[in-house]
């Protein structure tokens, strides 16, 4: 099996590295500058010796930079590497380019996985690859190592790719944290196990329907709802929710569940503007309706 050397002992790094070892890759060295990084590399890598970036590189035949983004590109342009080695990066937004000042064939590996400190379960997991022909074999077979699935993401579209990531992840927790804030003022002592048995049927739905999966006020057409929400909800998360709620109604009048007539009253909502009578009182007081 091929040796692995690791440059830089984050979470995503060690991580790695350490399932790497246990799949049976020989990690002949870690870099790790911070104390942060010295002790989560005594912690994960014990048996890993700590070295400077050019003895990792010099003991390596694949050498994996697990360095933040900005940087990539400046920490592989300073290593000792050669044609017959491979340099691989973890980054999902970025390709080849960061790797192109090196003469070792370039890997752009990102696992769509979070890494939030200690060992990572990674099977099943889904690893995005760019890389030329001569690096499909070692792709394959370092992914197969641990457990993940391999797709291959164009050069062009690694940013596209990330976003997408992002977008579904990182934003996630961006949403719940204020739909907890929103849950607390409403006087609700514990939201995450309130919203945990609805968020998690609707991941799993979702995951598994798309859009076919939504249900709620949009689903149902229930324009006064979202209009009564919209006048309880302040500041940015009244914000999040208008944005949201706006890309919402246009999925679902895509999908035919929603008529011209209901999608047009929703736009009126979103917009700021109020319906005529008396449901328009309701949307001005923040009157639920009956």
């Amino acid at each position: 099996m091929e040796r692995i050397g690791l440059i830089g002992a984050g979470r995503a790094g060690t991580a790695l590295g350490a399932a790497l070892a246990a799949a049976g890759h020989p990690l002949v060295g870690v870099t790790a500058r911070s104390s942060a990084s010295r002790e989560r590399a005594a912690r994960f890598l014990p048996h890993v010796p700590v070295l400077t970036a050019d003895e990792v590189a010099e003991r390596a035949d694949v050498v994996l930079v697990a360095v933040p983004d900005d940087v990539i590109g400046q920490v592989v342009a300073g290593l000792p590497l050669t044609g017959a080695q491979y340099v691989v990066h973890l980054s999902g937004a970025h390709g080849l380019e960061p790797l192109a000042a090196s003469a070792a064939t370039p890997v752009a590996l990102h696992p769509a996985m979070t890494f939030p400190g200690g060992a990572v379960g990674l099977d099943g997991v889904m690893f995005t690859a760019t890389a030329p022909d001569a690096a499909t074999e070692l792709v394959d077979r370092l992914v197969k190592a641990l457990g993940g699935q391999v797709q291959w993401v164009a050069e062009e579209h690694r940013a596209l790719y990330h976003a997408g990531l992002v977008h579904g992840a990182n934003h996630l927790t961006t949403l719940l944290s204020q739909a907890f804030a929103v849950l607390r003022e409403a006087g609700v002592a514990d939201p995450a196990a309130t919203l945990r048995p609805l968020v998690t049927a609707t991941l799993d739905n979702t995951l598994r329907s798309g859009h076919h999966a939504l249900t709620g006020p949009i689903a149902r057409g229930d324009v006064d709802t979202v209009a009564a929400h919209l006048a309880v909800l302040r500041d940015r998360v009244g914000t999040t929710y208008a944005e949201l709620a706006r890309a919402t109604v246009e999925a679902a009048a895509a999908g035919g569940r929603l008529d011209p007539d209901t999608e047009a009253r929703f736009a009126k909502v979103l917009d700021g503007l109020v319906l005529d009578g008396v449901a328009g009182e309701r949307y001005r007081t923040g009157e639920a309706p009956r």
